[in-house]
């Protein structure tokens, strides 16, 4: 939780309990497809992304500390997903709730000032019904406080189906917290259609392994040479069966 969340509880504003059971409440659940509009004018919608995970972040663009760093946070998180992952694995949406003043232009200095160009990463404005029906439908708090919001810090992950998968809290929004999920969702979908090209891909996830010394993932070699040493074993017992079911 963020640090405007945990002095909430302090002033009575935000019920910090509740709002972690609002946002756990909804895992598994499926959000309704809804319409906005993207920092270059364009009208998308939730399903336009379907097929990979999606990655939601709620700012709010006046803020001066919180969102900003949550941002920044995320775009390193990102950065190292990209690399482990590849271009195209995923896709971010960051979503502007202060529907009176996170407009498309805003939004699009907000993410301007932030160094964040990515094609896979979107901001989007929204009107009112909009917002406050996906900011309950993801179990995002928030609430009006001081000329700002007190707010949950929380990024969501939906699979590529749409189902929502994974709540992050904090600030920090360290890598493994956000690449973890999205390696188990990759090799799930590989797992679904064993292709050559999509078991390469799943050991190639299967062994990045995070290295806390430099902060990113790293691949290891270690790992794949267990795996063949399992898959030799099993193929040369398979052949001893496979030759002694036929000599007898």
């Amino acid at each position: 939780m963020s640090l405007l969340l945990a002095a909430a509880l302090a002033h009575g504003e935000i019920d910090t309990a509740a709002a972690l059971a609002r946002s756990q409440a909804v895992l598994g659940t499926t959000p309704a497809d809804r319409a906005f509009v993207s920092s270059l004018g364009k009208s998308v919608r939730l399903t336009d992304w379907r097929g990979r995970p999606l990655i939601v972040s709620f700012v709010y663009t006046s803020c001066p500390a919180v969102c900003p760093t949550v941002t920044a946070n995320l775009k390193r998180a990102t950065d190292i997903a990209t690399s482990v992952l590849g271009s195209g694995a995923f896709t971010v949406a960051t979503i502007g709730f202060d529907t009176a003043h996170d407009t498309p232009a805003r939004m699009a200095s907000y993410a301007r000032e932030r160094g964040i160009d990515a094609p896979n990463w979107w901001f989007l404005s929204g009107d009112a019904a909009t917002i406050t029906e996906l900011t309950s439908a993801l179990g995002f708090t928030f609430a009006p406080a001081g000329g700002g919001f007190e707010h949950m810090t929380q990024v969501t992950i939906l699979d590529g189906q749409g189902h929502i998968y994974r709540q992050i809290y904090g600030e920090d929004v360290a890598a493994p917290a956000l690449i973890e999920p999205l390696k188990r969702l990759a090799l799930g979908e590989s797992f679904a259609a064993p292709t050559l090209a999509s078991v390469l891909t799943g050991v190639r996830l299967i062994c990045s392994v995070y290295d806390p010394a430099t902060g990113r993932y790293r691949f290891n070699y270690a790992i794949v040479a267990t795996a063949l040493a399992g898959v030799l074993s099993l193929g040369g017992l398979g052949i001893f069966v496979v030759r002694l079911w036929r000599s007898a």
